[in-house]
């Protein structure tokens, strides 16, 4: 009987638990669109993430300018979204401005202002530095950073994408194959992410959601199969699995970029800086889990009832979301 000893239960219990494993996606940035319409006035839109009716209360100040509403709040997926008129003395580039309520939360708020003569600029403000000056001219360093940034956070934040890769390593035998599994889910998601996101393909992203979940319930049962001495084909080729399953992953990615858009000016830029910043989170998290592998591996073999946790606890919560992400469709 093929065993996967302990480590890989403790590795599950270290990296998941500090992590909130009952939401995926639950930390999505705000985003702040403000549209120059003359040299004073501003068309701003404000996306806030919430979750379920619970809506955070962060709101943009402008000191030298005044803000007012210009429509009601819309429900959108997964936010609330406010429109706004911002009228100014003078041209608001150089004024300062921030969020109020934001050094409360855990949340980042990118800032993308479109100008007159079709210049853009992007910033990204944090919670613990909530204010800023607006920007006078497009810069493709802060294009960079912002999109890097925001690639991390959004597979680091994105739990069912950790624990579809958790399982893909704990199902996977041997550091070669580790690699060549990962490049696989990597290469796939990063192709239907590019794709969506340019326009040329297209899938509806509560369905994607839903089944991204039983992607990672398929990938428990096979660990439990694997422990109980069956060799499956995820076990054999976990790469081939990877990369289909990768594709429909990367549709995930595409729906969270969408949400918070790309500046029209730099979209090949933002686009490539994103994914890197995806790739990048996602190596760290896999150096992680590989090193408290090593760390743990002294312990030869453990009860196989023991063994079987990581599976019933990825299994367990992965079917919440299947069943919460299709009862979504009809709330």
């Amino acid at each position: 009987m093929v065993k996967k000893p302990i480590q890989y239960c403790l590795l599950a219990f270290l990296v998941l638990v500090p992590m909130g494993i009952v939401v995926a996606h639950e930390m999505r940035p705000a985003y702040l669109q403000i549209n120059q319409v003359s040299e004073t006035t501003y068309q701003v839109f404000w996306k806030i993430p919430r979750q379920g009716d619970m809506v955070i209360r962060l709101r943009p100040v402008f000191p030298e300018a005044a803000l007012t509403e210009s429509g009601l709040p819309k429900y959108v997926s997964g936010a609330m979204l406010y429109t706004y008129e911002l009228k100014s003395v003078e041209a608001i580039e150089g004024q300062e401005f921030y969020i109020d309520g934001l050094e409360q939360t855990m949340i980042d708020v990118l800032v993308t202002i479109r100008f007159e003569n079709g210049e853009q600029a992007s910033l990204m403000i944090k919670p613990d530095e909530n204010r800023a000056l607006f920007p006078g001219s497009a810069s493709k360093w802060q294009v960079i950073k912002s999109y890097t940034v925001l690639g991390v956070e959004h597979i680091w934040f994105g739990i069912d994408h950790l624990l579809f890769v958790l399982a893909l390593i704990i199902i996977t035998r041997g550091f070669r194959k580790i690699v060549k599994t990962i490049t696989a889910f990597t290469i796939a998601h990063s192709i239907t992410l590019s794709l969506a996101v340019l326009g040329f393909t297209s899938l509806p992203g509560p369905p994607v959601e839903a089944v991204i979940a039983l992607s990672i319930v398929f990938l428990a049962a096979e660990i439990l199969k694997n422990l109980r001495g069956r060799e499956t084909l995820t076990s054999r080729k976990p790469w081939l699995v990877a990369f289909t399953f990768g594709l429909l992953h990367g549709f995930g990615f595409a729906g969270a970029l969408t949400e918070v858009g790309l500046p029209s000016s730099e979209i090949p830029l933002a686009l490539a800086f994103f994914n890197i910043g995806v790739e990048l989170g996602q190596l760290a998290f896999v150096l992680v889990a590989l090193s408290i592998l090593k760390l743990l591996a002294m312990k030869p073999s453990w009860p196989l009832v023991l063994q079987k946790i990581p599976a019933y606890i990825i299994g367990s919560v992965a079917s919440f979301w299947v069943i919460d992400r299709i009862l979504a469709f009809w709330y």
